[in-house]
């Protein structure tokens, strides 16, 4: 089976959609012949095999929108031949080409709405409809993806749940020495979020909210925001006890530090929130918000951390305070949420899910493929 993906972009580019593609793109290498396609960041077209991958990063042109706009995406589509081309939404231009040129079956994996792209996005709709209409199956991660999305609700006959997967053995465990160190510098109440810094994380929300909280908040990022978040640092005076990093090598040791992971996303752009699932993995209770997503979804409020309203600073700090002064609850939480990712949200599960809908999209008398959990 030749499979080829499309997404934007790769790691070591920051983002969920990026890390996705990448845990998924591991898991398949060795059981379908794939090739991944994304964009490269300067306009040179570069192949790599990182940990095995066949990855090609295309040649950017120019970048409208945070949407890339890459060269040669249907010349190396044609020259792999595949049997399922799995494009990645949102993503405007790779939709575009696959339209102008079918090849293969379509799967779309459907990340989430676009939220704020009020001029493009509506110019944008009706090729987005048209490539659903065209695609062979729908990939969501959970039931919320498709019953709250205004565009894809209309095509839950072709919709199959696939909940997001990560590696386990990355996060279960971290260098001690790290942690102890990690600890040194921020003490021992750390509160760690980490994203890009773009409006839906509601990062504001969470340094404003740190006023309020007896803590150090570290947040891992890049993104056009950083100067002004870190200006609001300094007009809320809390440059000692906020500090926004950039990339960060050993990421699980910084969960393990961690006394407590928040997501305070905003906005349902927020569509999951991987980085739940790496901060359970580390048994590092979660923090996140009660948007109409499947964010909520994840992490369980009063299983494996607290869920608060978006955008509610007061509820923030409440519940993050909770947490740090309650080390017997944060065990628990961070237990439970051990245990909720090694039962629903591996690696394995996720792609064992994806096999089964490329086999019935290229066998269509199969019997359709089983969500990896019920619950989503």
């Amino acid at each position: 089976m030749r499979v080829v993906h499309i997404g934007k972009y790769y790691p070591p580019v920051l983002g969920g959609i990026e890390t996705h593609l990448r845990n998924l793109a591991v898991g398949l290498r060795d059981r379908v012949d794939l090739t991944v396609l994304v964009a490269n960041s300067g306009r040179a077209t570069v192949h790599e095999q990182p940990e095995g991958v066949d990855l090609v990063r295309l040649g950017q042109v120019l970048q409208v929108a945070s949407a890339p706009i890459v060269r040669g995406i249907r010349r190396e589509l044609l020259a792999a031949r595949p049997d399922v081309v799995h494009l990645h939404h949102p993503n405007p231009f790779a939709t575009i080409a696959w339209l102008s040129r079918p090849i293969g079956k379509l799967v779309i994996s459907y990340h989430g709405d676009t939220v704020r792209q009020k001029f493009l996005g509506p110019l944008f709709l009706p090729v987005l409809h048209r490539a659903l209409r065209r695609s062979s199956a729908v990939i969501a991660a959970t039931r919320n993806h498709v019953e709250m999305s205004p565009v894809l609700s209309g095509y839950a006959d072709r919709s199959h749940i696939v909940p997001y997967g990560i590696d386990m053995e990355r996060f279960e465990s971290a260098d001690a020495a790290e942690v102890h160190e990690i600890r040194g510098r921020y003490g021992d109440r750390i509160v760690l979020a980490l994203g890009r810094l773009v409006y839906y994380k509601g990062f504001e929300v969470l340094i404003r909210a740190m006023s309020r909280v007896d803590g150090h908040l570290v947040i891992i990022g890049e993104g056009p925001l950083q100067r002004e978040l870190e200006e609001l640092v300094r007009s809320t005076g809390q440059q000692a006890k906020i500090n926004i990093l950039g990339a960060v090598e050993h990421i699980a040791a910084w969960y393990h530090a961690a006394s407590v992971f928040v997501l305070p996303s905003i906005a349902k752009s927020e569509a999951f929130g991987i980085v739940q699932l790496e901060a359970m993995a580390a048994r590092t209770p979660v923090i996140n918000t009660s948007l109409p997503s499947g964010v909520p979804l994840v992490s369980l409020d009063g299983e494996t951390g607290l869920t608060v309203p978006p955008g509610d600073v007061e509820a923030l700090a409440a519940a993050i305070s909770s947490l740090l002064d309650d080390e017997p609850l944060r065990r628990k939480f961070g237990k439970a949420g051990h245990e909720r990712v090694r039962t629903g949200f591996t690696t394995s599960a996720m792609v064992d899910a994806t096999i089964g809908v490329y086999e019935k999209v290229l066998r269509p008398t199969a019997q359709p493929a089983r969500p990896a959990s019920s619950e989503f």
